[in-house]
């Protein structure tokens, strides 16, 4: 296995590939960003995402909407041969996802297939244990994998960045059992840096909040059923729609717990009581996390 050296010194998989010099597809410009540095035995030569592409000519690209995957399905356009885009849709994302995936792929001139999910129909996933992802992303990916050897292509990409913590993230190992490519890692590319490339590229995502799975905000052994799920969409597109970002709504028990950055504090209280009695529909009560979001 090709190994890189990032920040610290830590090692990061890398992907096989062989030393000679990929030619860029024809008219193609080089995408701008981090590079992959491949061991060969004349020594190390960097590798662009063009020669990823160049090396994987013919993709199919989990897309979810957010940053990370939203910067690699722009850089397959660009760079790979053949691709297609696969949206996953199930009650684990917010209807917004869905619709900021569908305009990126329109902007983009991508095709993109919604493959509909139900990913209520595992157990291991409902029951919600610590490892919750790991069941998920392999029922997820599983999925569109299949799909994607249906349509003729053999390798699968994901939006994995060069900042995303493996060791705190089960999902991740389902991905390298089901051969899931993350070129984005692989190249070394941060979220900050794909958020600079993005709004380079004229995406509009490159600004985007991120945000995790709505399974996320119910605590792990608290079973997931479609009710928690529901509550928990309508009370963050609700303070979505007063203008708070980066935020989320926190089940605890029956009670929403609201965890904002502090620079949102003052728009709370001046929605304090809107805010209790809309989220009081769903939930007993409602509370603020004094541990503001970093």
């Amino acid at each position: 296995m090709f190994c890189r050296k990032q920040n610290g010194g830590a090692e990061a998989p890398g992907f096989p590939g062989d030393t000679k010099k990929y030619a860029y597809k024809e008219g193609m410009r080089p995408l701008k960003g981090a590079v992959c540095l491949l061991f060969a035995d004349s020594g190390g030569k960097y590798m662009e995402l063009n020669d990823f592409f160049a090396a994987h000519p013919e993709v199919a690209v989990a897309f979810s909407g957010g940053v990370d995957s939203a910067y690699l399905l722009y850089a397959a356009k660009r760079a790979a041969k053949r691709m297609k885009a696969y949206y996953a849709c199930s009650a684990f994302q917010p209807q917004f996802e869905l619709e900021d995936a569908k305009r990126l792929a329109a902007e983009l001139d991508v095709q993109m297939q919604i493959i509909p999910l139900d990913v209520l129909a595992d157990a291991q996933v409902t029951a919600n244990p610590k490892n919750r992802c790991y069941y998920c992303k392999k029922r997820i990916f599983g999925t569109i994998t299949a799909q994607a050897r249906h349509d003729g292509f053999t390798v699968l990409l994901d939006g994995t960045n060069a900042s995303d913590d493996a060791g705190d993230r089960p999902g991740m190992k389902a991905l390298e059992e089901l051969s899931v490519l993350s070129p984005l890692r692989l190249c070394g590319l941060t979220k900050a840096q794909i958020r600079a490339l993005s709004k380079e590229a004229g995406l509009f995502t490159w600004d985007k909040p991120a945000y995790a799975c709505l399974a996320t905000r119910i605590p792990a052994g608290q079973p997931i059923t479609a009710e928690a799920l529901r509550r928990t969409e309508a009370a963050e597109s609700y303070l979505f729609s007063l203008g708070f970002t980066d935020f989320r709504v926190r089940t605890v028990g029956n009670t929403a717990k609201l965890q904002l950055r502090a620079e949102q504090l003052p728009l709370l209280l001046a929605h304090r009581e809107k805010i209790v009695k809309k989220l009081g529909s769903d939930y007993s009560s409602v509370c603020l996390d004094l541990e503001v979001r970093q």
